[in-house]
């Protein structure tokens, strides 16, 4: 089997823990690149933060941003934008105003959030994605639902975050019920992510992989998180880090190392290096 594409989850897989690329790490995806094999960054950070990643590796990636809701390069324009209609948006983020939460409306060029009074160790997780700098705008107001009724937005991601997980699972499970338009994606750290439906981060991949004329048996995904899950069992290789958690590794068919012992290498390096360059088994004709 030959591998045309690699999808690659960017925070907890890509990156390490204090949010840096390793040389190693960057070195391996370009070796990976050589080869001719399509690279995809797959995030559930917003469009710019993950370009930023995108511009460290020197490569010009594709990009599956906003949990599968943006799909792109960072040179042009998306191939594909799905969007949580203003109605929805509006009315979503009024009934999450009515629980004690951390929102935020993630538009891929800028993000309106709610001021609130949550603990420090968890509204330090929900109020900046890692890496992102002043090219983004982040604008906080006291009340989310009096800024959209004044400009309406219509974005691919609504972000929240509880104070408890039991608050979450219910909100959850209501939206569910309330809002069959959308999808609810349940992360750690109380965090809920709301997309529109049918969106996921498999489901971006796949329509990137279409658009290249890839087959899903011909992806090799690597990811860390719940969110991957789908990715890397129905990929052609899906990869864990060594740091997922306990249902992410059973998904997959490797485990790797983890992210701050360059996982992402290491598993490259192996997996890849007895691939000959896709060019040269064109001119081969040895591939269908």
């Amino acid at each position: 089997m030959v591998f045309r594409l690699l999808a690659v989850n960017i925070d907890g897989t890509l990156l390490q823990s204090n949010g840096r690329l390793n040389k190693s790490t960057k070195e391996a995806m370009e070796f990976v690149h050589q080869k001719g094999v399509h690279i995809a960054l797959v995030t559930s950070r917003n469009f710019l933060s993950a370009k930023k990643v995108a511009k460290a590796l020197k490569i010009n990636p594709m990009i599956v941003a906003h949990q599968g809701a943006y799909v792109g390069s960072p040179a042009k324009k998306p191939l594909f934008i799905k969007r949580i209609s203003e109605e929805h948006t509006l009315e979503i983020v009024q009934f999450l105003e009515k629980a004690n939460c951390q929102i935020k409306v993630i538009h891929e060029k800028f993000m309106v959030g709610n001021r609130v009074n949550l603990p420090e160790n968890i509204l330090g997780k929900a109020v900046m994605y890692m890496n992102e700098g002043s090219f983004y705008s982040n604008q906080y107001v006291n009340t989310v639902s009096e800024a959209l009724e004044d400009n309406p937005v219509s974005p691919p991601k609504i972000d929240a975050v509880f104070e408890t997980e039991k608050e979450k699972r219910e909100v959850c499970q209501l939206l569910t019920e309330l809002y069959p338009e959308v999808t609810t994606i349940q992360l750690p750290n109380r965090k809920l992510t709301i997309v529109p439906r049918g969106v996921s981060k498999w489901s971006g991949v796949l329509y990137l992989a279409e658009h290249l004329g890839v087959k899903k048996e011909e992806i090799v995904a690597i990811g860390d998180g719940p969110d991957d899950i789908e990715m890397i069992e129905n990929s052609g290789v899906g990869v864990a880090m060594s740091n997922s958690e306990p249902d992410v590794k059973r998904a997959a068919k490797w485990i790797t190392r983890t992210n701050d012992e360059q996982g992402v290498a290491y598993m490259l390096k192996e997996f890849f290096r007895k691939q000959h360059p896709i060019e040269f088994l064109e001119k081969l004709n040895m591939l269908k």
